[in-house]
């Protein structure tokens, strides 16, 4: 399977982040009601049984990312999140499937080999808390939960490692 973005590309785009951009700059983001806000808080089980605490995580950045089988541009991001995530051990990452069937959900995670943990919200309660109107859709959350930056389908794979840097 062929990555969106390599390792050498994250890399790269990290090291802007930090020197052409300079320490705290953020990324152009999205439009969204939710920035400058409080992260949405939510607890729900992972497709693993285990349990997801935005509100528990203060203190570290928290990034959460809506995706679908169904959504394509979310083929082209999935890889790069799961780059960024192996490469940020310090950063929760919180994958929210849309779809309707587990069974898709489960299919996108062992396609794509998500090691971050993933919420199926077969109800689209999460995606109405966070407003989310397009796939795929990223927040970012800096170590106070305020968030700081949202990744719609034209910038996720380039802001997203961007507004890491600079939320950390």
């Amino acid at each position: 399977m062929k990555h969106a973005l390599s390792r050498t590309g994250l890399l790269l785009t990290s090291l802007l982040a930090l020197t052409a951009c300079g320490p705290g700059a953020l990324p152009p983001s999205a439009p969204s009601a939710l920035l400058a806000q409080t992260l949405p808080d939510f607890r729900r089980p992972t497709l693993e049984g285990a349990t997801v605490d935005t509100k528990a995580s203060r203190g570290q950045v928290v990034v959460v990312k809506f995706f679908a089988k169904y959504c394509e541009p979310c083929k082209r991001t999935l890889p790069a999140a799961e780059e960024l995530h192996r490469a940020h051990p310090d950063v929760l990452f919180i994958g929210v499937a849309e779809d309707e069937r587990a069974a898709d959900v489960r299919e996108v995670v062992d396609a794509y080999r998500l090691s971050f943990p993933v919420v199926h919200d077969v109800s689209n309660v999460l995606s109405g808390r966070y407003r989310v109107t397009d796939m795929p859709t990223t927040f970012v959350a800096d170590a106070s939960g305020k968030v700081v930056w949202v990744g719609g389908p034209e910038n996720t794979e380039t802001g997203l490692p961007l507004a890491i840097a600079a939320a950390k």
